[in-house]
């Protein structure tokens, strides 16, 4: 961890906070089942417990967090209506969790977002703006929209409120399963990866907390070895959830104070972990759902007789493009 660093970057969520967004979220967010295979385990040579957030609402994690913030706004913020940008789980999310409150929801989404988050979140009653990800900063036009609007951004991962909420996923598998030796958590912005590791390192100290990214977009990855923010753009990777250009402001000293390791796994064993998990464990889950599950399937980490948590962050795939998986490099 580089102390000088996070001493200029003060953690902003604790333990408290993620209690507190559990307490929240009772009777709205789904608590997901808790899931084993006898297979993976002898794969593995270890005791793997699947957290499966694609049963959680709108198919991922991402209704913790977007839920625990919008709870959270003022009056005058809620009438006034929000605004976020995303390439599809946190902007169904938003649309639902807005619905929920009376809230009005505009997302900015990338014209290549799979067409069934976007269909998903018209149909939760969001506005959606379309844009060109090779052309256009999400974040600037998101910012734009806001000025001219006055609507409140809630942004997909560099959120407290945000990382809080997604916290309550390892906080609900600890509390189910005990404690680990080691959770597996996926990364693309930070936001599940550092709510779960805070969670996880207060309930079961001991545990090692690895995050999971792609190979193609291993910006944290590299972040987590040189405790420089680095950056990718527009990767080429079937997890589309893990497209983010870097860890945030508020995730990336998370990362370095709260997790352990960050593997990174290839596009073929994102592939292959999928496919064994709808074949073998009977659970639709994405591409991005199955990078901390890829990681331990593919021998990338490794941890023999061990009691191992995967965070399995959602089952969100445009079944009309199932081809792809197939034959993309």
């Amino acid at each position: 961890m580089s102390t000088d660093f996070c001493a200029q970057n003060p953690l902003s969520v604790s333990f408290a906070d993620v209690e507190e967004a559990a307490n929240r979220l009772q009777g709205i967010a789904f608590k997901t089942p808790v899931l084993t295979s006898e297979t993976f385990n002898k794969r593995t040579n270890s005791q793997v417990f699947f957290k499966c957030e694609n049963f959680q609402r709108t198919g991922s994690f991402k209704f913790r967090g977007a839920c625990n913030a919008l709870i959270q706004l003022s009056e005058a913020e809620k009438q006034r209506g929000v605004l976020t940008f995303s390439s599809g789980n946190h902007a169904q999310a938003i649309a639902l969790a807005a619905r929920l409150l009376e809230i009005p929801a505009t997302v900015v989404m990338p014209a290549d977002a799979p067409k069934v988050k976007q269909e998903a979140t018209r149909g939760y009653g969001a506005e959606i703006i379309l844009y060109d990800r090779t052309q256009v900063s999400r974040e600037e036009l998101a910012a734009k929209i806001a000025a001219e609007r006055h609507l409140t951004i809630i942004p997909p991962y560099d959120h407290a409120w945000v990382i809080a909420g997604q916290g309550t996923a390892g906080l609900e598998l600890i509390a189910e399963v005990g404690e680990l030796d080691l959770l597996l958590v996926c990364c693309g912005g930070g936001g599940l990866l550092s709510g779960c590791a805070i969670a996880t390192k207060t309930l079961s100290p001991q545990c090692k907390v690895i995050g999971v990214e792609p190979e193609q977009a291993d910006d944290a990855a590299r972040s987590f070895r040189t405790k420089t923010l680095q950056t990718v753009t527009n990767p080429d990777t079937i997890a589309d959830g893990a497209r983010t250009p870097s860890l945030g402001k508020l995730t990336f000293p998370l990362v370095l104070h709260y997790v352990d390791e960050m593997a990174t796994v290839s596009e073929d064993a994102i592939r292959s972990t999928m496919f064994f998990m709808w074949e073998r464990m009977k659970v639709v889950v994405e591409p991005t759902g199955v990078l901390a599950a890829a990681a331990l399937l593919s021998g990338v980490v490794q941890s023999e007789n061990a009691r191992i948590g995967v965070i399995v962050s959602g089952g969100n795939v445009d079944l009309s493009e199932v081809n792809r998986f197939f034959y993309c490099n």
